[in-house]
């Protein structure tokens, strides 16, 4: 948790292969403070962009967010974060392939472990999906923000961001499997 101001921040950080397509569905969402584009669960310090596009750094994009639990709960995001990704996916997501694509729930408590868990459980249950869930928790390690260019890039670059999530299936899957859903 992080004390800002009055308020007592929590943090939440998910994997869901390319960090531009993670951070909007959050960025409006009441509760939600912040949201940084970055890397994570490798060993290299301080890692940058073209280092962690070749595989060899451990790491993976995720989005880290900080939240208010008073206003936004962490299983709210859980259920966001499981509609922008393939969680059956084990080697990347949509056109992004690799180890550094791949999903993963890094919770930062106990409770956020069991809570990604029993998620990851009722999803499986559900039958949406006819593969096994492959999306990966684990514990919570340094996270690294990305380089300024990445942080809300699809406000920065709407045009660029908007054909490259098209461009990856990621926006025909989330289409087919959600909101063909939400429809019925």
């Amino acid at each position: 948790m992080t004390n800002i101001g009055n308020e007592t921040l929590s943090k939440a950080t998910f994997a869901g292969g390319c960090f531009w397509c993670m951070e909007p569905p959050f960025a409006e969402l009441e509760g939600v403070e912040s949201i940084y584009p970055g890397y994570t669960g490798g060993a290299v310090e301080n890692p940058v962009y073209e280092a962690v596009i070749t595989g060899k750094t451990g790491h993976v994009e995720a989005v880290q967010i900080e939240f208010d639990e008073q206003k936004v709960s962490y299983n709210t995001l859980l259920d966001i974060y499981w509609t922008q990704i393939d969680p059956t996916d084990p080697d990347g997501q949509f056109a992004d392939r690799g180890e550094h694509y791949r999903t993963i729930i890094f919770y930062h408590s106990e409770q956020q472990k069991m809570m990604a868990e029993q998620s990851k459980k009722t999803l499986q249950d559900s039958g949406i999906f006819k593969k096994p869930i492959v999306t990966l928790i684990k514990e919570a390690s340094e996270f690294y923000p990305a380089e300024d260019y990445h942080q809300q890039y699809y406000k920065k670059n709407p045009l660029r961001y908007k054909l490259y999530k098209y461009g990856s299936g990621r926006d025909q899957f989330i289409e087919k499997v959600w909101n063909s859903k939400e429809k019925k």
